[in-house]
């Protein structure tokens, strides 16, 4: 588990930017399982989280299509919550960082972290905005 003085920064990155924590199994589950879409960041520590997937997370929700819900978690320090989100990311596997789109509780769009290395957060904002503009 990373130390919370290394965490809490890169969490409010997003929290700060409207995303919403989800802590634990019944966080998780209440907002995907909702009604309408849910967008769910995992978020990380790592080099392409900064450059890469939290900037393309915070662009995309800032288009004219929005899902009704934008969520994040902390790989290696929200446990619980990230192990359930990865339950409701079947059949993808486990990666960090990572960002899916839920809609009526479906899952109907994932960026794996091989989709966010190496690609601009300007990209993957688009393939996130292209998304909410098929679902939300």
């Amino acid at each position: 588990m990373y130390p919370a003085e290394h965490v809490m920064p890169r969490k409010q990155d997003l929290t700060e930017f409207g995303f919403n924590e989800v802590l634990n199994t019944e966080d998780v589950d209440t907002a995907i399982k909702a009604e309408g879409t849910t967008f769910v960041v995992i978020n990380s520590i790592c080099g392409c989280a900064a450059a890469n997937a939290r900037p393309a997370a915070k662009m995309a929700i800032q288009g004219e299509k929005k899902p009704d819900r934008a969520v994040t978690a902390f790989a290696g320090f929200d446990t619980e919550a990230i192990n359930r989100i990865r339950e409701h990311s079947m059949p993808f596997p486990p990666s960090s960082p990572s960002m899916g789109l839920w809609k009526d509780g479906e899952l109907v769009h994932f960026i794996e972290r091989h989709h966010i290395e190496g690609n601009s957060a300007e990209m993957i904002a688009e393939n996130i905005k292209a998304a909410f503009d098929k679902y939300c």
